[in-house]
């Protein structure tokens, strides 16, 4: 039985940093917002019905995320009804990958797992975090991100004080070569215990 592991973490924590080092250990990763982009694409399952509900936000068969945020903004009924239609979606490209893959171990990249409350779905998680000023600091350096923006943001996303109580694993991104080893230990504890 593949051993599930949910990583999770706020904005500018360090959880895309610390998906990837799972990845070049060779464990197989799987990314909600990947899918979510996949689902966006041209050909993708949610194309037509967020076109149904919100038309300007899809042209040439995609869906611009950009402009789905700005209509949510303005109208903000819109965002539970793209919830039940992507939600779904998600969950099912995250079953067809639990049930492909072979690795001992699978880890899950999910921004707001303690927020939908999927916790259970996991034999652990693993919550990605670093102190307030690091955090504001790495995610006001994105293209585009303004103050008013990332209030937005974490005022969607559970308090870190909360989401460090309902973690099985915590790992503060501080420095690269040390969020490495806590990978690597990581890795090695859960084959010690669950082989």
């Amino acid at each position: 039985m593949t051993f599930r592991l949910g990583l999770t973490g706020s904005i500018g924590m360090g959880k895309s940093t610390t998906a990837a080092m799972f990845a070049a250990s060779g464990l197989p990763v799987w990314d909600a917002d990947s899918a979510v982009h996949r689902l966006y694409q041209e050909g993708g399952s949610a194309v037509a019905p967020i076109s149904a509900i919100c038309p300007e936000a899809t042209s040439l068969g995609n869906v611009s995320r950009e402009t789905l945020r700005r209509a949510i903004q303005s109208d903000p009924s819109l965002l539970p009804k793209l919830e039940a239609i992507t939600h779904p979606l998600v969950a099912a490209d995250r079953a067809r990958f639990l049930a492909e893959t072979t690795a001992d171990i699978a880890v899950l990249d999910i921004p707001l797992l303690f927020e939908k409350s999927s916790q259970h779905e996991f034999h652990a998680t693993l919550l990605v975090t670093a102190p307030p000023d690091l955090q504001r600091e790495r995610v006001l350096r994105r293209p585009g991100m303004t103050e008013a923006h990332l209030q937005t943001i974490l005022a969607r996303q559970m308090p870190d004080a909360e989401k460090r109580q309902r973690a099985t694993h915590i790992v503060e991104t501080l420095d690269i070569s040390a969020t490495e080893a806590y990978v690597a230990s990581l890795i090695t504890y859960i084959r010690a215990r669950h082989a």
